[in-house]
């Protein structure tokens, strides 16, 4: 009997325990069930747009997954352990709800560019997240360094009092460092917001999808360039992780 996993198919027999608690990543890649769906509602309509599924059936889809959101945020949705990760959860749990039309949504899509999309919009939802509270510090250092620019206080280097300045001087010193981290974030950005869908599995697909239509429903810049690179590429994370190490 073949296991419900999405690589079961190869296999008679489900893995041992110990196995099957190692790949089981849904405790916490649940974080990421928002931009999961967004990605897929995208991929569903380009499906309906394309004549690849119907605009009905495309409806039905973005409909079921709504549904499905609204429970894992009202607290209702059962993760199921077997299923190992959020994609799967949804997905299966789209199908309850909607019947075999849910499987169409993976017409054209394999897990490895889903994977890659969901964490793109994920760790750019997070960046622009920061970039804002960034430049919201910056803005309010501006402010109170405005009221503080005739309080003086001593400026020190390697530790000892060096020269006089102004309170002002030294929170905008802070201001031009966040900054800083705006600017970069924003270089980030600029390669984190591509996307991958349409890759497939790592050499695309046959059928007629239109992958730029997605990039701009999900608020991306651009689409991939290569289809190996766009669904094993990582860098945006260490970027964005590199990032956030420089603001702390």
């Amino acid at each position: 009997m073949s296991t419900n996993q999405s690589w079961g198919g190869r296999f008679a027999e489900g893995p041992r325990e110990a196995v099957a608690a190692y790949t089981d990543s849904q405790t916490y890649d649940r974080a990421l069930y928002a931009q999961d769906i967004r990605g897929s509602q995208a991929h569903a309509r380009m499906l309906g747009r394309q004549g690849v599924i119907s605009p009905d059936e495309a409806e039905q889809i973005v409909n079921g997954l709504d549904a499905v959101k609204q429970e894992i945020e009202s607290g209702a949705f059962v993760w199921k352990p077997a299923l190992e990760d959020v994609h799967m959860n949804i997905e299966a749990r789209l199908t309850e709800i909607i019947g075999d039309v849910g499987k169409k949504l993976h017409t054209g899509r394999s897990r490895n560019d889903q994977v890659g999309l969901t964490f793109r919009l994920f760790v750019a939802d997070r960046l622009t997240a920061w970039q804002q509270r960034a430049a919201h510090l910056c803005a309010t250092l501006v402010s109170c360094a405005d009221g503080h620019q005739d309080d003086i206080l001593p400026g020190c280097t390697h530790m000892q009092p060096a020269q006089p300045v102004s309170l002002a001087h030294h929170l905008l010193a802070y201001a031009w460092m966040f900054r800083r981290d705006c600017m970069r974030l924003d270089d980030v950005l600029k390669r984190v917001r591509i996307s991958p869908l349409g890759s497939a599995a790592l050499a695309g697909t046959t059928y007629p999808l239109d992958p730029q239509s997605v990039a701009d429903e999900v608020g991306f810049d651009g689409i991939y360039g290569n289809s190996m690179d766009a669904v094993s590429d990582r860098d945006f994370v260490l970027e964005a992780l590199f990032a956030g190490s420089c603001i702390m």
